[in-house]
């Protein structure tokens, strides 16, 4: 059985890393054109295509995906499935072209969390439970027949990036089993459709986070901001804005926080509580946030009592949103 393998990120080389070693015939890799990164703007290549050049497979890189010559050099390699992971949308004329069908590893129990940021957004909403779902891809995104799912327990403490590591690792195991079925030809699958039905289930969407998305309601629950912090840390990070008594306003990252109690009476929400020196808590409506990572833009990751060597915060100082 011939494949063709579709992926960008590290999430989507490991996979490939499992497929070869499952001794799998993987004819091509297609994934995202290099592009500048970091400070220099050196031309970046993908986790994907470095995994591929060290297995010395073919690699293609299209700007568009229906480019013609792209399409029949797709077809040339006459490859018998596709195989996508956290790749970008397929046009039909692609995920059409395989006999036994384009197969897509998402990182979320389907039908609930479709869309881009299915680990992020699994925590921020508090879940205790998520997973992986393979399907076969259709007209609309994450919406086709699925395979197989997996489910993973999400720890109370578990950020996005440990989540990320342990859907990663399980997706190895996952995508080979999904594809050892389809050879054998033992594969079923199940509507979507047919399960949300079933379930008379609500959706949830997960569609892609922007910066602005990331900055940090100070007038919502100690728990849904703990949540939201750990959802997002340590990429792309929860934003907070603190303002100095002369109004000067810092940007902030904030990686790790704490939940804590409310101390005396205060009920200004945005309140900044801290001894310049060791803690720094804000002040909410129903509970108080303890920060402990943090970045300050254009420095590097620090606790806070580091941070508060530096910045000399007070309790004149206050969060803005």
């Amino acid at each position: 059985m011939r494949i063709v393998y579709f992926g960008t990120p590290e999430f989507a080389a490991s996979q490939l890393d499992a497929i070869l070693a499952a001794g799998y015939d993987v004819a091509a890799v297609i994934t995202t054109p290099d592009r500048p990164a970091g400070r220099g703007k050196q031309m970046h290549a993908s986790e994907v295509k470095e995994c591929a050049l060290r297995h010395g497979l073919p690699v293609l890189q299209p700007e568009k995906l229906k480019d013609e010559s792209f399409v029949e050099q797709l077809r040339s390699y006459n490859a018998d499935l596709f195989v996508v992971v956290a790749f970008r949308m397929l046009p039909e004329i692609i995920w059409s072209m395989p006999p036994m069908g384009t197969i897509n590893l998402h990182a979320s129990l389907l039908p609930q969390y479709r869309g881009a940021a299915p680990i992020n957004h699994a925590i921020i909403n508090g879940e205790k439970e998520t997973g992986l779902t393979t399907f076969f891809l259709d007209k609309e995104i994450d919406t086709g027949a699925m395979i197989m799912r997996e489910k993973v327990q999400i720890g109370d403490k578990m950020t996005a990036g440990e989540l990320h590591d342990t859907l990663m690792n399980l997706g190895n195991e996952v995508v080979v089993k999904t594809i050892s079925m389809i050879e054998s030809g033992k594969v079923t699958s199940r509507s979507q459709e047919a399960v949300i039905k079933d379930e008379n289930m609500t959706l949830k969407p997960a569609p892609k986070i922007f910066k602005e998305d990331c900055y940090i309601d100070w007038n919502k629950t100690g728990k849904e901001i703990y949540n939201f912090v750990r959802g997002l840390s340590p990429y792309p990070a929860a934003h907070a804005k603190i303002q100095n008594p002369s109004g000067e306003i810092l940007d902030l990252k904030i990686f790790e926080v704490e939940l804590a109690s409310k101390s005396g009476d205060c009920d200004d929400v945005c309140a900044v509580k801290t001894d310049g020196k060791s803690y720094l808590e804000v002040v909410l409506r129903d509970s108080c946030i303890k920060i402990i990572e943090i970045q300050q833009a254009g420095k590097k990751a620090m606790k806070i009592a580091e941070f508060l060597r530096g910045a000399r915060v007070s309790e004149d100082w206050r969060m803005v949103f």
